[in-house]
């Protein structure tokens, strides 16, 4: 059963600071270093000279948002250890990617791929999809700036807004010295997982239910689109929307085409799949950290917690209270993971604006243009406060990353599979398939919104509060509340009278199929357009 909560001490203060206070410092010294090497491609792609390895690094800590570091232990606390067949999903995503869309668009040599879609396609198809790029990438960067404030709230009672400001300015600083040549500091989030396990002498105790480990491995292969997890909604959902993000994303593309050659290009999307497991592992184990510890006194049914993205936090501040710093290691690694993805992002919109909207338009010189791109890294920074802000209205952050991916990525990715692999498909056919991903995801996700899924299709782990000892800790109330309400997910609880919503239920598919069905949609729409309106 958890004790009170700790709180910072010095030394978390020390090396939470000192995490910034670095990153900072690397921002002004690479920008001063590299101050004679101007050009927009240099600060954009690196002259794309890089090896693999440092593209690797870059790719990996792209991936490793806050949002990841604090939902998917949560989601193996609430769901069990099936999770973990995501890492099937990224190797073939990964294989596909590789052998299919990188060489294409490094031969291309694109700093922007949407400038693919004009010369393939039209114009309009390119405005399109430079729209729908900007409105994703606005939305899922206020989310991951709010992420590392909230768990910073949650853990040091560090005020939001204040973290929220702080990391933004962080992370623009960073990204408008620095570009492409990012540093990864996100070990230490790993590292400090690898830690809270060996401080943690639960886990060495028979406590861990072996349901959370397999949960219900044998009906795991259950066709059913409306189950949560299964064999299928982790396998077929995850390798389609994680080949849209390193097959088609601007960020993952403009990450590895700065390599020399498409051999450096094509190893550095194979160490970036390793990091991706040992990402995946960690976030598993940390997961049975979590139910091995709570899943008697669940602090989100008990009131401990505001939100069930606070898990992580407050998990770290209970048990590392005694070991001064290592609260402080854990912070810096979800900061870090949101420095290294939001500087990315905000170099493929100062990219994707630069290429797309700016220079068609205009006959500014190379040095000029440099300086643009510098200015829109800064303007991108400032206006990704104000997303942060949004994100804190729009509930559970992986509810609101899926709904944001699997409305925009997945009709998108249907479009770059056309352009690339169906030869007779025009831009009639692209442009009904778009418009028909994008409404055939906004239903299904609006389905879920409005119908949300029962607990005989999301299958729940155990969680109850009879564990918990109201008396003995002053931070604990005597009442617990009602816990938050997810966007897609219902809440995990044993109450009986949510069975009536069974009927009501119907039509929430998995939210691992929101990305598929934009995607799906948009080739069938696609293709039969085409054929219909000549060649």
């Amino acid at each position: 059963m958890p004790g009170e909560v700790g709180s910072f001490a010095v030394a978390d203060y020390l090396v939470f600071g000192g995490m910034l206070v670095l990153s900072a410092a690397i921002g002004v010294y690479k920008g001063w270093t590299s101050r004679d090497q101007s050009g927009s491609r240099h600060f954009l792609t690196g002259n794309r000279k890089l090896t693999a390895l440092p593209v690797s690094t870059s790719l990996i800590t792209t991936f490793m948002t806050s949002v990841t570091l604090l939902t998917n232990p949560v989601e193996v606390y609430n769901y069990g250890g099936i999770f973990v067949l995501l890492c099937f999903s990224y190797t073939v995503a990964i294989f596909v990617s590789s052998e299919i869309f990188m060489p294409f668009f490094y031969r291309l040599g694109f700093t922007s791929i949407y400038e693919y879609l004009e010369l393939r396609f039209n114009r309009t198809i390119r405005l399109l999809g430079i729209l729908l790029f900007m409105l994703q990438t606005m939305l899922f960067n206020g989310l991951i700036i709010y992420a590392p404030a909230l768990a910073l709230n949650q853990g040091a009672g560090v005020d939001l807004w204040g973290g929220i400001i702080s990391t933004a300015i962080i992370c623009t600083i960073y990204c408008t010295l620095v570009s492409k040549r990012q540093t990864c500091t996100c070990s230490f989030n790993i590292l400090s997982k690898v830690l809270e396990i060996e401080f943690f002498p639960g886990l060495t105790e028979s406590n861990i239910n072996l349901k959370i480990i397999l949960l219900m491995w044998f009906s795991s292969f259950d066709p059913n689109p409306l189950r949560r997890h299964t064999f299928w909604t982790l396998t077929i959902g995850g390798v389609a929307g994680w080949s849209g993000v390193y097959g088609t994303s601007q960020a993952q593309v403009q990450t590895y085409i700065s390599c020399k050659s498409v051999t450096h290009a094509r190893v550095a999307m194979y160490i970036n799949l390793l990091g991706l497991m040992c990402i995946m592992l960690s976030s598993v184990f940390a997961g049975f950290c979590l139910y091995s510890i709570y899943k008697n006194c669940d602090p989100l049914t008990a009131g401990l917690v505001s939100a069930s993205d606070q898990m992580m936090p407050y998990l770290v501040m209970d048990i590392m209270k005694g070991y001064p710093g290592l609260p402080g290691l854990y912070f810096a690694g979800v900061y870090s993971g949101t420095l290294s993805t939001v500087s990315c992002t905000i170099n493929s919109l100062t990219a994707v604006t630069l290429v797309d909207l700016i220079k068609p338009y205009t006959t500014l010189s190379t040095k000029h243009l440099s300086i643009l791109s510098k200015g829109l890294s800064l303007f991108y920074g400032l206006l990704f406060i104000g997303m942060a802000g949004l994100a804190s209205l729009m509930g559970g952050m992986m509810e609101a990353v899926v709904i944001v991916s699997g409305i925009i990525q997945g009709p998108m990715f249907g479009v770059f599979t056309l352009g690339v692999l169906c030869p007779f498909v025009n831009s009639k056919g692209v442009v009904s398939g778009l418009v028909s991903g994008v409404l055939a995801s906004l239903c299904v996700c609006l389905g879920a919104l409005f119908s949300p899924p029962t607990p005989e299709m999301t299958r729940p782990l155990p969680l109850t509060t009879a564990g918990c000892n109201f008396t003995t800790s002053p931070n604990w109330t005597s009442t617990a509340p009602p816990t938050q309400p997810t966007l897609f997910a219902t809440t995990v609880s044993h109450n009986s009278s949510d069975i009536h919503q069974l009927a009501e239920g119907w039509q929430s598919i998995s939210y691992l199929y929101f990305g598929i069905v934009g995607t799906l949609a948009c080739l069938i729409v696609g293709v039969i357009v085409s054929l219909l309106t000549g060649k």
